[in-house]
């Protein structure tokens, strides 16, 4: 079995990388929501070197909620690979998302990403926010 964990520790250099994000504690993505970021990065056409980057912001009823966006890595950012998605966060959303799994969900209620956060002491009705 390969090394679950990467570091990259030169000056200016790319972030920290994890590839299997449940040895670490990182985050990660299943196969169906890495199907529709795919999709997604396709359809609007966004540039191969922007990841998705995975942020808590506050706010929603519930105190916190999750943002997600392509955007370029910055330094300081913790970095995942899962199911072929490049993933980012920076370090203070990090203290909120170790372990997080994004999957895809499609229903009668619709569709739309749900975090499976094992840090959140709650969460609201939408799936949109949380407290920790």
């Amino acid at each position: 079995m390969s090394a679950a964990t990467e570091h990259v520790h030169e000056p200016h250099s790319d972030p920290p990388h994890t590839e299997d994000p449940e040895m670490a504690g990182g985050l990660g993505v299943t196969e169906t929501a890495a199907a529709k970021i795919a999709e997604i990065r396709e359809a609007e056409a966004i540039e191969g070197s922007y990841a998705l980057r995975v942020k808590v912001m506050g706010g929603g009823c519930s105190g916190f909620q999750y943002d997600l966006y392509f955007d370029e890595p910055a330094e300081g950012d913790q970095s995942f690979t899962s199911n072929g998605v490049h993933l980012v966060c920076d370090q203070m959303s990090f203290m909120y998302l170790m372990g997080t799994q994004i999957d895809y969900v499609e229903g009668l209620q619709g569709a739309g990403f749900k975090f499976g956060n094992p840090n959140t002491t709650g969460s609201c009705g939408c799936g949109s926010s949380f407290s920790v």
